[in-house]
């Protein structure tokens, strides 16, 4: 999946941005999945949005791939290229990496930057910069 499908991160974009409002407008937070994951694991009785929201995430992919919407060219890959301790590694430092930044790159990187915060901009920065160096060590340097 490496090819340039403007129409479909642009369909996707605008469906997270969609997601952002309607979660806010809805529940008066923001849409951040890892503060719904510790939302979550930390008060299970009153996180009936983030249960939904949870199940929205692991439940979408399986109905994009049951109807195949090839008008806007959305195709989910079938298979990672990558080992199991790159998984376990790469989880672990984006688990990190939230923790210490406050929030994932949807809460900073779509509802924060909306909401012009100054932090989740910077946030979103050294997310997107991390990001960038970790792929091209990996792609160019260590392959």
């Amino acid at each position: 999946m490496t090819e340039f499908t403007p129409y479909a991160a642009l369909a996707g974009g605008v469906l997270i941005g969609l997601a952002g409002v309607l979660f806010l407008l809805a529940n008066g937070k923001v849409m951040g999945v890892s503060g719904l994951l510790g939302q979550l694991m930390n008060a299970p009785k009153n996180a009936l949005p983030a249960v939904y929201f949870m199940l929205g995430l692991l439940l979408g992919p399986a109905v994009i791939n049951a109807f195949q919407i090839d008008v806007i060219q959305i195709k989910l890959p079938s298979e990672i290229n990558l080992d199991w301790w790159q998984v376990v590694i790469g989880a672990v430092l984006v688990g990190l990496g939230t923790r210490m930044g406050s929030g994932c790159t949807s809460g900073h990187g779509v509802c924060g930057i909306g909401r012009f915060s100054l932090r989740s901009i910077v946030a979103t920065c050294v997310f997107m910069g991390i990001a960038i160096l970790v792929v091209t060590l990996m792609r160019h340097v260590l392959s």
